[in-house]
């Protein structure tokens, strides 16, 4: 249930069901069929069954189309005492699939406790993404010459005309599944598998972007969900500016957490230097000179193209060492490390392309781009704001397909209250952003962490307690509580 670039090895295999499933001959099964078990294939899901359901691609046309989900299924090692499914979740653009896979090779179930006694844990892709009919463009997502950051209007237009190609591009080869990625498409997706699986109620943990989808199932389908874990909440009730605005501040805290324990500890290859100094001096420099890699046929990098390679670096303690060893191989003359890991759960085309249907589009000028820059520059001094929402922002200008975000901020009726875990101190999610989606779940409470991670289950004794005594009894812990491990 996280992304480890130590693992990237074990996720090299090809992204398609056949790797997964044993086949066993026989047609497809139609859209809004049950679910297509087989033995999985695959050595790293030993004794589990991988499936396969096909869903409309658009849910207002049903039979204008349709592509396939792929699943893992792991058994409750106690099917006597056996409570139900836990459906497994990640980010937009991230395989559960291949979180799980993750997750199998650190031996969770040896310390996972009630989930994985109790609850068969259904991995499931969603559509466009990994498995499941994955979308796979041939432009590249930023060539050369093209910044997310444009001072001119010559920079300006032509980032918007390579969005554009780009886009139309992702449609050629994809056709209308590129229009159908949104919240409310996958979250429909979600319900088929749900009675694909035979289960009245499931249960949902979702991971950062699956926080949204979650919640966007709960209110499309009341009832059908018996309780949500939602790990590492996101906020869409506000402007979007301003999210774009806090989660480059929640950043840059992130950045100067990491700069405060390369000062303290050896660990750091950094260590006894100022590494923030150390990290501009390196943007700064590959933003006159960009710094070559080894990967062949990789364009060398620029201080933006590191600047929006760091983030995901500050994501997960474990990762620090490995961004401070980054920038100093950078300064050297190999910048590689700052390459978006291609073995890895998540890939930037299938985040980019859905984040142009479910996200408003606030800028369209040159002039409104230039005065969100300034102030992420004041709010962002080292990182100067390329975090994941402004690059997804940056990258939907001049986007031929309209986007639909979902309503944000009422209460969702028929939800039960929600377990929402949040670190105190997440580069990807200010830790208000827990509170803001407790309060659309009745009855939530926000269990905090203190600390840098996220996907917590895995790291913390304390959040694996509160969420398995949560999944058993539907009993939260109290508001406030905080856990230190």
């Amino acid at each position: 249930m996280t992304r480890n670039r130590k693992y990237a090895g074990f996720i090299a295999a090809a992204l398609a069901v056949p790797a997964l499933a044993q086949p066993q001959g026989g047609d497809r099964p139609a859209a809004g069929s049950a679910i297509d078990w087989r033995a999985c294939a695959d050595a790293d899901f030993k004794g589990m069954q991988c499936g396969s359901v096909q869903v409309p691609v658009d849910g207002s046309h049903p039979g204008a189309g349709s592509l396939g989900l792929a699943m893992v299924r792991r058994p409750a090692d106690d099917q006597a005492h056996r409570q139900g499914t836990v459906l497994l979740n990640d980010g937009a653009g991230g395989s559960a699939i291949e979180q799980l896979r993750l997750a199998m090779h650190i031996r969770m179930p040896e310390f996972a406790g009630d989930m994985t006694q109790k609850f068969d844990l259904v991995a499931v892709d969603p559509r466009g993404v990994g498995h499941s009919t994955p979308v796979v463009c041939g432009e590249p997502l930023k060539p050369a010459g093209i910044t997310h950051f444009p001072k001119d209007r010559a920079a300006f237009d032509a980032l918007v005309s390579h969005n554009r190609a780009f886009a139309e591009d992702c449609v050629r080869r994809n056709g209308a599944i590129t229009s159908h990625l949104d919240l409310t498409s996958t979250a429909r997706d979600f319900e088929a598998v749900r009675k694909g699986l035979g289960e009245q109620q499931v249960n949902w943990y979702g991971i950062h972007y699956s926080t949204l989808l979650g919640r966007t199932y709960a209110q499309l389908y009341p009832g059908r969900l018996r309780t949500m874990i939602l790990d590492t909440a996101l906020d869409d009730t506000g402007a979007p500016l301003s999210r774009i605005t806090q989660e480059a501040a929640t950043a840059e805290t992130a950045f100067n957490r990491f700069t405060a324990w390369c000062a303290t500890s050896k660990d750091c290859a950094l260590h006894g230097q100022d590494a923030a100094a150390a990290y501009d001096a390196l943007v700064a420099g590959a933003d006159r000179e960009p710094i070559p890699t080894k990967s062949v046929g990789h364009q060398p990098l620029t201080g933006e193209d590191i600047r929006e390679a760091t983030q995901d670096y500050l994501t997960l303690t474990l990762h620090w060492p490995e961004l401070a060893q980054a920038i100093v191989k950078a300064q050297g003359g190999d910048a590689t490390d700052f390459i978006h890991d291609p073995d890895d759960t998540l890939d930037p085309v299938q985040v980019q392309v859905p984040a142009c249907l479910d996200n408003a589009r606030p800028v369209s000028t040159l002039a409104q781009l230039s005065k969100l820059q300034a102030e992420l520059a004041r709010v962002s001094r080292h990182l100067g704001g390329a975090v994941r929402s402004y690059k997804a922002m940056a990258g939907c200008l001049g986007w031929p397909i309209p986007a639909e975000p979902v309503a944000a901020g009422p209460a969702v009726h028929g939800a039960p209250p929600a377990l929402v875990l949040q670190s105190t101190h997440q580069a990807l999610a200010p830790f208000g952003a827990g509170a803001a989606m407790a309060a659309q779940l009745p009855g939530s409470v926000v269990l905090a962490r203190e600390g840098d991670d996220y996907s917590m289950f895995l790291s913390s004794r304390c959040v694996r307690e509160a969420t398995n005594r949560y999944l058993t009894a539907r009993a939260l812990p109290a508001a406030g509580t905080v856990c230190t491990d």
